[in-house]
C-alpha cells in the first residue's frame, strides 16, 4: 500500500468520521472569521458542539427546521459569511432538497452542507434514518460539490478545504466508528482521487466508508492471484476523470463500492464516465433500488452485500467478464 496510508495488517484505530469533522470545523473557526455555523437541533450529535463553544456569537441553533437551516445558510453566504449547517442526512438534504436546489445552488452560494449519519451503519435507527439516496440527489444539482471522506483525519482536511472553497459544497458523515486509513501526510485536495493501492488486473473504486472495505477486499484478490488498483474518489462530484480513466484503462474491469444507493450514486457516476470514454466490464457493489432496514452496522453490510467478501466476489464475476476464462 501507498506509504501515506495505514498498514492494514498492523493495529490501527477507528473513530466516527463526525468527529474529524468537529475538529475541522473549530480549526476552520479559529483561521476565517467569517466561517459561521448553524444546526437543526443535534449540535452534538453531528460534532458541531466544539464550534458552538469555541465561538458561540457565530453559532446559530435553528432548531427542528431544516428547510429554514439551509434558507438562512443562503442568506449568511450572500452577506459575506462562510456557512456551515449540518443536519441527519435523512432530513438535510432529504427533507430540504428544494431550498437547496434554489437558495443555495441556483444562487451560486458557498454554504457547506454536512449530511450526518448518512448510509446503512447507522444501523438499528432503521430505513427512516439510514440515508442511501443523498449523493444522487445532490449530484443532479448544478454547481454542487460531493464529498465522502474516508475517515475522521481526511474528514478534518476536507472540512479546512471546504472552508476556502468559493462553490456549494457537501458532505456526507457516517455515525459508527470507522477505521482510519489515512495519516497526516496522506494527501487530500477537493476534486482529486487517490490511487491507494497499485494494481494492473481490475480497478476497485470506492468512496467513503467502502474504500477500507475496498482495501481489504484487494488483500483477498492478491491472494487469489489477482492484482487490484483501489482508487479513493473523495470528491465524488466533480470526478477525478484523469485519475479514474487512467486506472480503467490500464486494468480494463471495474468494480464499485458505495456505502449508497448505486443508481445515480458513485456506480452511476464511474458508469457515464467509462459508458463514454472507455467501456469495460463493470460491476456496482452498493444498495441496490432498495431501502434500508434495522440491524447491526456489519450485520447490514455483511445483509446488504457491502463488506469486502462481496467486493471480493463481484471482482471476481468481472474478471470472468473481462477474460472469457473463470477466475
Amino acid at each position: 500500500m501507498n506509504n501515506l496510508y495505514v498498514d492494514l495488517t498492523g493495529d490501527f484505530m477507528s473513530e466516527p468520521i463526525r468527529k474529524g469533522f468537529g475538529r475541522g470545523l473549530e480549526k476552520a473557526g479559529s483561521m476565517y472569521p467569517n466561517v459561521v455555523a448553524a444546526c437543526a437541533d443535534l449540535t452534538e450529535s453531528t460534532q458541531m458542539h466544539l464550534f458552538k463553544k469555541s465561538f458561540p456569537e457565530r453559532f446559530i441553533e435553528i432548531g427542528i427546521a431544516e428547510q429554514n437551516l439551509v434558507t438562512v445558510a443562503s442568506g449568511l453566504a450572500a452577506a459575506g459569511k462562510i456557512p456551515f449547517v449540518s443536519s441527519y442526512a435523512a432530513f438535510s438534504p432529504g427533507r430540504n432538497w428544494e431550498q437547496i436546489r434554489t437558495t443555495i445552488c441556483l444562487n451560486d452560494q458557498p454554504v457547506k452542507l454536512i449530511g450526518s449519519h448518512a448510509g446503512i451503519s447507522v444501523g438499528p435507527d432503521g430505513a427512516t434514518h439510514q440515508m442511501l439516496e443523498d449523493i444522487a440527489l445532490m449530484r443532479v444539482l448544478p454547481n454542487m460539490v460531493i464529498i465522502a471522506p474516508a475517515d475522521s483525519i481526511e474528514a478534518e482536511k476536507a472540512t479546512l478545504a471546504m472552508a476556502i472553497d468559493t462553490r456549494p459544497n457537501y458532505m456526507r458523515l457516517a455515525r459508527e466508528a470507522t477505521p482510519v486509513i489515512t495519516t497526516l501526510d496522506t494527501p487530500f485536495e477537493i476534486g482529486r482521487a487517490e490511487v491507494i493501492e497499485k494494481g494492473s488486473d481490475i480497478s476497485i473504486i470506492s468512496t467513503g466508508t467502502m474504500t477500507y472495505h475496498a482495501l481489504k477486499a484487494a488483500e483477498k484478490l492478491y491472494k487469489d492471484g489477482i492484482e487490484a488498483e483501489v482508487v479513493h474518489v473523495a470528491t465524488i462530484k466533480p470526478l477525478d476523470t484523469e485519475t479514474i480513466l487512467k486506472s480503467v484503462r490500464k486494468t480494463l474491469a471495474v468494480v464499485t463500492a458505495e456505502e449508497a444507493q448505486i443508481i445515480g450514486g458513485l456506480g452511476g457516476a464511474i458508469s457515464e464516465l467509462i459508458g463514454e470514454f472507455c467501456p469495460a466490464p463493470m460491476l456496482r457493489v452498493g444498495v441496490k433500488d432498495r431501502f434500508g432496514e434495522s440491524g447491526e452496522p456489519d450485520e447490514l453490510l455483511k445483509h446488504f452485500g457491502l463488506d469486502a467478501e462481496h467486493i471480493r466476489m463481484a471482482a471476481h464475476h468481472v474478471m470472468e467478464r473481462k477474460g472469457g476464462g473463470k477466475y
